[in-house]
C-alpha cells in the first residue's frame, strides 16, 4: 500500500480551492511610487480568501451588515475537530463527549462515561 501516493499526483482545481478555503489565503502588498526618494503615491492592499468558518477561527473582520445571528454563522463559529476514523469535521464537544455522528466513533472519554452509566448499583 502507498498511503501518500495521491499526494504525488497534481491536485485538481476542486482540491486546490477546498484547501485554500480550509486554510485561508492572505495577500498583503504595499506599492510605493517615489522619485528621488520622495514618496508620491502609496497603495496598501490586503485581501483574504477563506471560508466563513476559517475566517471566524482566525478572527478576520467581516463586512458591515453581516448577520451573526443566523444558524449558518453560528454553525461556522463552533470549534470543530477531525474525527480520527472518518476524517470529517465534527463539533469538538460532540466528538469528545458523545460520538461521531458520521461513523459512530467513540472517544475514550465518552467510553468511560458510558461505562460509568452502565454500572448499576446493587
Amino acid at each position: 500500500m502507498y498511503p501518500n501516493r495521491d499526494k504525488d499526483k497534481g491536485g485538481t482545481l476542486v482540491d486546490v480551492i477546498d484547501r485554500i478555503l480550509d486554510k485561508g489565503l492572505v495577500i498583503n502588498a504595499d506599492i510605493v511610487v517615489s522619485i528621488a526618494g520622495v514618496e508620491l503615491l502609496g497603495i496598501k492592499v490586503r485581501a483574504a480568501l477563506a471560508s466563513f468558518e476559517t475566517a471566524a477561527k482566525y478572527g478576520l473582520e467581516f463586512p458591515s451588515g453581516t448577520q451573526y445571528e443566523n444558524k449558518v454563522w453560528q454553525q461556522a463559529t463552533i470549534d470543530k475537530e477531525e474525527c480520527p476514523q472518518c476524517k470529517k469535521m465534527v463539533a469538538k464537544e460532540e466528538l469528545m463527549n458523545e460520538s461521531c455522528p458520521w461513523c459512530g466513533w467513540i472517544s475514550a472519554h465518552a467510553q468511560k462515561t458510558l461505562n460509568k452509566k452502565a454500572v448499576i448499583p446493587l
